[in-house]
C-alpha cells in the first residue's frame, strides 16, 4: 500500500488588495495548493494563524496543530495590515525575522509574501518537503532558501 505524504491544509484570508499578477496566494490557488476563506469559522478556529501581531513564534511544537487543523495566512497589503490586527485566533503565531526574496519586497526584513510566510512556517514545523514544493512554483523561490537558510536552520536546531 502506497501512502501519500502528509500535507498540511493551507488556507488564506484574501482581501484583494494586491496586484493580481504579483499575488502569490492567487498563484497557489490556481495550482490548487490553497483554499480561500472569507472568515475563520469551524475547525479553522483551531488552525495556526500566521500574524505579525502574535505573541508566540511558530515552532516544531505546533506540528500536531498543523496536521489536524491547517495553516492560515492573511493576504493583504503590508500598508494596510494594521487594520487586520483585530483578526484573532487561539493559535496565532508569528515567524522569526526573515528576509523577503519576492520581487516586490526583495531584501526587506519581515516583508514576506504569502507563499514565503507559508513556506517558512511549514519548514519550521517539519514539513520541509511541502515548504519547498510550494515555493518551487515561483522563479525566485529558491532565492528565499538561500537568503534565509542560516536563520531557519538555527530555529529548528
Amino acid at each position: 500500500m502506497n501512502k501519500r505524504p502528509l500535507r498540511v491544509e493551507l488556507y488564506c484570508l484574501h482581501y484583494n488588495e494586491c496586484d493580481p499578477s504579483k499575488c502569490t496566494a492567487l498563484k497557489l490557488k490556481r495550482f490548487g495548493l490553497i483554499k480561500f476563506r472569507e472568515k475563520i469559522t469551524g475547525k479553522l478556529r483551531n488552525a495556526i494563524l500566521l500574524s505579525p501581531f502574535a505573541q508566540r513564534e511558530i515552532s516544531i511544537s505546533d506540528k500536531e496543530i498543523l496536521k489536524n487543523y491547517g495553516l492560515i495566512v492573511i493576504d493583504c497589503s503590508w500598508n494596510k495590515l494594521i487594520k487586520f490586527s483585530n483578526i484573532s485566533n487561539r493559535n496565532e503565531r508569528k515567524l522569526p525575522s526573515l528576509i523577503a526574496a519576492n520581487p516586490v519586497n526583495y531584501g526587506k526584513w519581515e516583508k514576506l509574501s504569502s507563499v514565503e510566510a507559508l513556506s517558512a512556517a511549514l519548514y519550521l514545523t517539519g514539513f520541509k518537503k511541502q515548504a519547498r514544493s510550494i515555493l518551487s512554483k515561483f522563479r525566485w523561490g529558491n532565492q528565499f532558501w538561500k537568503i534565509n537558510n542560516q536563520i531557519l536552520e538555527l530555529k529548528i536546531d
